[in-house]
């Protein structure tokens, strides 16, 4: 409950989850339909799908709550926010898509449970990440890393990750629309979620590069829907355009991680 809270969601529906997960499906649906009836090639090794492990893959996995905790600290350095173990201020954040129920369980739960919920949140995320919730990030990636990147692949690195990130963001408009990850601001929302998958595309294709894998994208596509919610939970100020990892100390953090990148492969 937690974490789906965190997440940013304001649909009411119980259907909430099902809905998005579907939608995630819909790349790799597309994917596999252009690779077997357009390009007409085999999808397993073209598409990148291997589940041999290497280092990669261990990147992929912990590299996302990594983000969530910079983040979370550079939201700190913001001036008006601050750090709130009783979680009031994501509480209150959330307040208009809770009941009076609900919100005095999350509260009740705060108080009494013997660990932290964020310390909870965070081992529910180390689990979910590369199991439930790469499944679900798969059904992207496939469509993503997997088919986008490998028609893309005679342009260079940063010129294939700006053109996915755009479709990928663009992609969310819908979501990004009806409240998701930006209650509170959904229209600018989607300008901010485009920016967010620009920042965050490269990060993905390098992993998938790195790894010879669609599954490790998945895995870190996975690792970062679980854990994002980290990164405001024990926060109280700003709103969704300034903290958490799709706002501003997100940006901050992610164009980092690009700067340690461009090095890296500049080398």
């Amino acid at each position: 409950m937690i974490i789906f809270l965190a997440l940013g969601g304001s649909w009411n529906s119980p259907y909430t989850s099902i809905i998005l997960i579907a939608f995630m499906f819909v790349p790799s649906i597309i994917a596999i339909t252009l690779q077997k009836i357009v390009v007409k090639e085999p999808i397993k090794e073209p598409l990148g799908i291997s589940l041999k492990p290497n280092r990669y893959f261990l990147l992929a996995w912990l590299l996302p709550p990594a983000i969530a905790l910079a983040t979370l600290g550079v939201s700190l350095l913001f001036p008006g926010i601050d750090y709130s173990p009783g979680m009031e201020g994501m509480i209150e954040r959330f307040r208009s898509t809770l009941t009076i129920a609900q919100i005095e369980g999350l509260q009740r739960q705060i108080v009494e449970s013997p660990i932290h919920p964020f310390w909870i949140a965070l081992l529910q995320g180390l689990i979910a990440g590369p199991t439930i919730n790469a499944v679900a990030g798969f059904g992207e990636e496939l469509g993503w890393r997997g088919f986008l990147q490998k028609e893309l692949g005679k342009l260079d690195f940063w010129k294939s990750s700006m053109m996915i990130g755009v479709v990928w963001g663009i992609w969310h408009a819908p979501i990004i629309l009806q409240g998701h990850n930006y209650p509170q601001h959904p229209s600018v929302g989607v300008i901010m979620m485009i920016v967010f998958t620009l920042l965050l595309s490269p990060i993905f294709s390098y992993v998938r590069i790195k790894a010879k894998s669609v599954i490790a994208a998945a895995i870190i596509h996975g690792s970062l829907n679980a854990t994002v919610g980290l990164a405001i939970m024990p926060i109280r100020g700003g709103d969704d355009l300034t903290v958490g990892v799709t706002g501003l100390s997100g940006f901050i953090v992610l164009a980092i991680i690009n700067l340690v990148i461009y090095k890296h492969m500049a080398r």
